[in-house]
């Protein structure tokens, strides 16, 4: 997709001398200052990013991650091999999620401090984000005019939806979508090197390298990294057998070095639980094509609230590169990725059965890969805008304006000067957006200043008091207006590094769903959870009976005793039958019952597996047992107590059921079972017992880590061996 500008057959008689060096450095220049004017552009209008503030979205999560990997990486454990405690009772959510942003962020936070790395990172990757279009380009093999082009519109881009490459998704107004912005720049890059590959073999250790970093960056974008490779392949121009070769070559590439991250996902995804909230709704499902085709013809998708002027551009650009097919094959790739992410994000109810034919398709957000439309798009945009500005620089020099074509400088700063005005429309609404943005920011600043450090105070309290887990309301009832600014007290709770229920539906653990029907009321679902401590609002009176230990500004802290995260209970029959499609739903009666407040849980027969055999039969009678002393280490994954059993009973650890769990009873080892909800328990018999339970760490994880770094550094050796043989091979040039 190489364009190059028309070269008039004459030159116009009034030519300056140095006019061709001064085309020249136009020509390499110029682009250039179109990509610094987008980053320059991004680095003024979201420097309110830079303000500390707690996170109304999911930004709040993110951040309690990289807290938790520079604590974990200052601990010298890697994050990797660690329990996550916080948030849906716990899980090994860096094995689940995409974390290398995460890691990342919290080994700078070493240096700088977590929360500052976090905020810079936001910063300075949506800011800078151009620069990867741009390079992106240039590996595609579109010129430095459209590939600058396409930077400078890429930040403009808006959609009705708020969660594709616009840049509100990843703001403080937005959603927060902090780990998708890593893929964002990275996706660019693996498209434009995959490319780049596939017509030349050296760059194969690069394609694989970027994609591998995609996909452990960001799961979904590094769905649409490798989906596109052997699309790639089929539709350049030149051997096929060579291309399909290459295509191998980077896939094995790509897998070796994000083994890491594939393997680990695969071995935990049955007990990765899959969000029933959302699973059915539009969110995985998406829109269907005709409402998809429609929100593209009309702007929706690429100028959501302002004219579509980024639309009618990219369908320029678009048109021209189909039209050019066979002369400019370099655009084919990015007809190919627009085409397949198009056709992903119709979703579900278009793509009908074919749909159980991807990989993982139980996980994927179909919505989401309108980051594959949008970034193709982009180029073509800038293809566009080249197009038209060409177009008017030919209708100038047939009115014989032949100054322009004697001052180059002149004519591109004309040029930029079209552009600017045709563009109005967009940048002037990402800068409203932004204004808007800074002003909700400096708000919160306030409130954190005020409120928030009232509540810091009182979380400092549960620690003094021990520590314990904290419920502060949900979405789904008062907790959503409960809040400090504009931040919801529930959510507020993460950028304390609190352990809460209420924060629902954040992470994969299969505790996440159960904890979405949690009954407020209902006394036994707070020793269920584990919940010691309740922060309500100072006027409100507590759902179920509690001790208050303080009051602070519009804060009231309520205590529900002393135990924390173990108890000893009946396990009884018959057993809940649930895969991690439907916990949620399966355990909702149990929940709701009285059950709990028995200390009398069923267990659960998941996935298909048989459940153990209850510890009781019948209605027993009394406590079956308590504990006696508690130590806990939510750092490091380690729960120990002293307890005394009446009769045979289960020792109940509160934290999500994960096969990396193990148990010693005494010092000897025993076997742990899923108590429903979805927590952790192992039997024992009467008396009194040492019982510890400790999350270990995924065996094979040093050798896949092991894999990946060699996978790098002989991906970073090919080329420089390649090159080093050509020089040796080359003729001895004459003296």
């Amino acid at each position: 997709m190489r364009y190059d500008p028309p070269i008039a057959s004459e030159p116009p008689a009034t030519l300056r001398p140095d006019a061709p060096a001064r085309a020249g450095r136009c020509e390499r220049f110029a682009p250039l200052g179109m990509v610094a004017a987008a980053v320059g552009f991004g680095l003024v209008a979201l420097h309110a990013e830079l303000t500390p503030v707690a996170y109304l979205n999911d930004s709040a999560m993110h951040a309690e991650m990289v807290r938790f990997a520079t604590s974990q990486l200052r601990a010298g454990r890697l994050p990797l091999e660690s329990w996550y405690p916080y948030l849906g009772l716990g899980s090994p959510q860096f094995m689940h999620y995409q974390s290398l942003g995460a890691t990342l962020t919290g080994a700078l936070g070493l240096l700088v401090g977590p929360d500052h790395a976090f905020r810079w990172s936001l910063y300075l990757l949506l800011a800078t984000w151009p620069i990867s279009v741009y390079l992106a380009g240039r590996l595609f093999g579109v010129d430095r005019w459209r590939s600058g082009a396409a930077a400078m519109l890429a930040p403009f881009v808006m959609s009705i939806l708020g969660i594709g490459y616009g840049e509100v998704g990843y703001l403080f107004v937005g959603f927060g979508l902090w780990s998708q912005l890593f893929g964002m720049w990275t996706l660019p890059l693996a498209w434009g090197a995959t490319a780049r590959a596939l017509r030349n073999r050296r760059f194969i250790p690069l394609a694989g390298i970027a994609i591998a970093i995609t996909i452990a960056f960001h799961f979904m974008t590094g769905y649409l990294a490798i989906g596109v490779v052997p699309l790639f392949a089929l539709a350049l121009p030149g051997p096929r057998r060579r291309h399909l070769i290459a295509a191998g070559g980077i896939l094995v590439v790509a897998f070796c070095a994000s083994a890491w991250v594939i393997v680990p996902l695969l071995h935990f995804r049955p007990w990765a639980s899959i969000n029933e909230s959302l699973a059915g709704g539009v969110d995985a499902t998406s829109y269907g094509a005709p409402t998809a085709l429609r929100w593209l013809a009309d702007g929706q998708l690429l100028d959501a609230r302002h004219w579509p002027v980024l639309t009618v551009l990219a369908g320029i650009g678009g048109l021209r590169t189909i039209w050019s097919w066979r002369r400019e094959p370099a655009g084919r790739p990015l007809l190919v990725g627009f085409a397949l992410s198009l056709v992903l994000f119709f979703g579900t109810s278009s793509l009908g059965p074919l749909v159980r034919l991807l990989p993982g398709h139980q996980d994927l957000f179909m919505r989401r890969f309108l980051m594959g439309v949008q970034l193709a798009c982009i180029f073509f945009a800038g293809s566009g805008l080249i197009s038209v500005l060409r177009g008017l620089a030919a209708l100038a020099r047939r009115a014989r304006l032949t100054a322009l074509a004697a001052r180059p400088a002149l004519a591109a700063g004309l040029g930029g000067l079209v552009a600017i005005v045709l563009l109005a429309p967009a940048w002037s609404a990402v800068a409203s957006i932004d204004l808007s943005n800074s002003r909700y920011i400096a708000a919160q600043r306030l409130a954190d200043l005020g409120p928030g450090a009232e509540l810091a105070a009182l979380v400092t309290t549960t620690r003094h008091l021990g520590g314990g887990r904290i419920y502060a309301g949900m979405p789904s009832n008062w907790g959503l207006g409960f809040s400090i600014g504009a931040v919801p007290v529930f959510r507020y709770l993460a950028a304390l590094n609190a352990d809460e229920v209420g924060f629902t539906l954040r992470t994969a653990s299969l505790m996440t769903n159960p904890e979405v029907h949690f009954q407020q009321d209902n006394p036994g679902d707070y020793a269920l959870f584990g919940i010691r401590f309740l922060i309500l609002p100072a006027t409100m009176p507590p759902p179920v009976p509690a001790r208050l230990v303080t009051r602070r500004g519009p804060f009231a802290l309520w205590s529900r005793g002393r135990s924390r995260y173990v108890s000893v209970v009946d396990t009884i029959g018959p057993p809940i039958v649930a895969n991690r499609a439907d916990l949620g739903a399966a355990t909702a009666a149990f929940l709701a019952s009285a059950l709990p407040g028995q200390s009398r849980y069923p267990l659960v027969a998941f996935n298909g597996a048989r459940a153990g055999a209850p510890s009781s039969h019948g209605t027993p009678t009394g406590a079956p047992g308590r504990v006696l002393a508690e130590q806990d280490s939510l750092a490091t994954g380690r729960y120990a107590a002293t307890i005394t059993a009446r009769r045979r009973a289960v020792v109940l650890l509160h934290s999500s059921y994960d096969p990396g769990w193990g148990v010693t009873v005494d010092g000897r080892p025993a076997r742990i079972e899923m108590v429903a909800p979805a927590l952790v328990g192992v039997t024992v018999g009467r008396g009194t017992h040492r019982v510890v339970f400790t999350y270990h760490r995924y065996g094979a994880l040093p050798g896949l880590l092991t894999l990946a770094a060699l996978t790098v550094v002989v991906a970073a050796m090919v080329p420089l061996v390649s090159s080093w043989r050509r020089r040796r091979a080359a003729p001895p040039s004459p003296t």
